[in-house]
């Protein structure tokens, strides 16, 4: 698990939807947590790539804003933004197989173009016959 310094993290509570009863509408269960992104120091390329999978949730002053509201305590929907947002930074964290390039050979393109010409002559076939 990654550690997220607790200054970088801002928490407001919400009412939440769904089960529950009466209490919904009493107790805010649900959690929002912005983290400022710029705080937790990753590096280039985790940024990079915590900015793709973090998608809509993360604003242009970078700021990540998570809201979580499955269960019905605070204390369970703090732990599970928490844990979602660990997740996502340990996945940035991961580097990518780097692609290695590579070209058809000669033959494999020789193929291709066969393939694309007993193409063209099928469908060249295909049509109503022509009545003389």
């Amino acid at each position: 698990m990654v550690e997220i310094p607790e200054s970088a993290i801002t928490e407001t509570f919400l009412a939440a939807s769904g089960p529950g009863g009466q209490n919904v509408n009493k107790v805010e269960t649900a959690v929002q947590m912005r983290i400022n992104v710029y705080a937790l120091r990753l590096a280039p390329y985790a940024f990079r790539k915590l900015r793709t999978l973090a998608g809509r949730k993360m604003t242009s002053g970078g700021e990540l804003v998570l809201t979580v509201r499955e269960h019905r305590t605070r204390e369970a929907n703090r732990a599970e933004a928490r844990r979602r947002v660990a997740d996502m930074i340990e996945e940035a964290h991961r580097r990518d197989a780097r692609r290695i390039k590579t070209r058809p050979s000669r033959a494999a393109k020789a193929r291709r173009v066969e393939t694309k010409k007993k193409k063209a002559s099928v469908k060249k076939t295909r049509g109503k016959p022509k009545l003389e």
